[in-house]
Formats: C-alpha cells, structure tokens, sequence
C-alpha cells in the first residue's frame, strides 16, 4: 500500500483515478480548488506555490498523481492566464516540491503535444522530426514535458509522463471547453444544436480501461518514461453523434454538418504499443457499450427521468 496523491482528485480523470487506486488498497488523498466532503481531500490551488508547499510539509506521499489542468485548447484561447499560470507554474510548484521531497511523480501530458503531426505517433516522434504545437494548451503541455525532463537531469528526480489522448465516461461534466462526447451527449439531451466537424477521426478510450493502466503505474514504474494511452480503433466524429442519437432516439435535424475544423489535426493515430507491455493497457469498453453508459450517467446527473 502506498500513499498517494492525486493533484485534480476532484475533476474528471483524477475522481476516476482516485477510485481505483482506493480499490487498490492505497491509501489516496486528493487536492483541488474545490471543496469536498472526502476526509482525504485538501484545497488547493497548484498555480500558488504557499499552498503547494504547505500541502507536502504536511503530508509525505510516495507518488504523485498530477492530474490538475486547465483543459482544452479553446479554453486556452478564452481563458489563457488561467491556462499557463494552472499548467505550467502549477507543475513547476510540483515539481519544485518534489526535488525536496523526492516522491515520484505521474505527470498527465496529452496527445496535444504531437501538434500536426500526421503519421502514427510513437512517443519519440519529436526526437526524429520538427513539432508544432497548435495552441495554448498543447504548448503548455510540451513545456511541462521540458520542465520535467530538466529537473530528471539536474536534480534526480523521477517521473513517468502520459499522453492521454480521447478519454470519455461518467463524471465529465459538461461545459463548452470539453471533449466532443460529453457536449453532443449534453447537447442532444437538451434538443439544442451543435456542430459536427466531417473528415476528423479520433481514438476514444473509457475512462475506467484509462484509469486500469494509470494505477499499474507504480506497479512497475519506469523513471523517465513516456506513455501513449490511446486506442488502435478509429471512429469518424459524425459516427459518434449518430450513436448517441440513435441510443436517444432522436434525429440529426438540430446538428450542423461543416467541413473540418481549422487548427486540428484530422487524424490522430496513436501507437500505445508500450502501454500495453509495461502497464497491461487494454481497452475494455467499446464506444458502442461506453456511449450509453456515459449517457445513462449524464441523465442521472442533469435530472432527465425516464
């Protein structure tokens, strides 16, 4: 048993997470702006170091989970202070704290970071050719990547970084900033329109199948590490609308069809190959059974009877 921490212990991933790794047997804290009602859960913003370091004087954790981000590439438009003061002065207190410290850390970085790269994205994909990340967001997890791989070299310290690439499931809520799936989800529950982007294909991988090989992890930790943790299936983004208005029962008359949309990669194919030697990653759940459990979830939630 190991105690942990999960930075973000509150949002969608990080909630997820941390009821694996309690089911696990570890004994699991979590910090994050919110307040909660868990006995384990401490408030905390990342991006002010005070609070970071009063955290981890505090409490001595073996690993750390950092979960905790803004998310999204939109969001990083609007909202762009937010974006770089949470992602990246954020993991530099983290990673500050764990020079002291020394508890090894999982750091949550994203398929964002292979920018338009096109071709089968293999971690060191960025080694053999020149990388462009196409927003905020991406290059904010691209530095962090740097800062990470700067204090391995300088001070020791130990990490393994993953690149999570489309993960759905319960506990996403919606808002305008986040994945397609929970937005065509919220948006069809409620007959309101939305949009949907022709010739893009994604990679969707459930959220529980995610969280499985997270908490392998520490299992058999690797100091320097880099995951993929994306599917091998890909599905066009019109064919998940139509599940979910199919699972509905409803039509496509509320969705607009465009072309794609600028600025975004059209193809992201992940190779998780490694994932799957080191972490037993698997993916479980297909979109077919995911979509409507994610749907059953959000009805719940949003206070849709039957």
């Amino acid at each position: 048993m190991a105690k942990i921490l999960v930075t973000g212990g509150l949002g969608f991933i990080g909630s997820n997470l941390v009821k694996e790794l309690r089911k696990r047997g570890h004994d699991v804290w979590l910090c994050d702006l919110r307040h909660s009602e868990d006995p384990k859960s401490i408030r905390c913003d990342v991006s002010v170091f005070r609070q970071v370091e009063r955290l981890f004087e505090e409490h001595d954790f073996e690993y750390v989970y950092h979960a905790a981000a803004e998310y999204g590439r939109w969001n990083g438009e609007a909202y762009y202070e937010n974006l770089w003061m949470t992602n990246v002065v954020g993991t530099k207190n983290i990673i500050r704290m764990q020079e002291k410290k020394r508890f090894r850390m999982i750091f949550f970085s994203s398929a964002e970071v292979y920018g338009d790269y096109d071709g089968v994205m293999t971690e060191d994909v960025m080694d053999k050719v020149p990388i462009k990340q196409m927003n905020d967001y991406a290059m904010t997890k691209w530095v962090n990547e740097m800062q990470i791989l700067n204090s391995a070299a300088m001070y020791g310290t130990e990490t393994v970084r993953v690149r999570l690439f489309n993960v759905y499931g319960p506990g996403e809520h919606y808002n305008p900033y986040r994945g397609v799936i929970p937005i065509f989800i919220y948006k069809a529950l409620h007959d309101e329109p939305y949009t949907v982007y022709l010739g893009h294909k994604r990679t969707f991988e459930y959220v529980e199948d995610i969280c499985r090989a997270l908490g392998n992890i520490i299992d058999n930790f690797k100091p320097g590490e880099v995951y993929n943790l994306g599917g091998d299936k890909q599905y066009e983004i019109k064919y998940v609308s139509d599940l979910i208005l199919k699972y509905l029962g409803k039509d496509d008359s509320k969705v607009t069809y465009k072309e794609a949309e600028p600025f975004t990669t059209r193809i992201k194919t992940p190779d998780s190959s490694k994932a799957k030697r080191d972490l037993g990653f698997k993916l479980t759940v297909p979109l077919e059974e995911g979509i409507p459990k994610t749907i059953e979830w959000f009805k719940k939630v949003y206070g849709f009877k039957e």
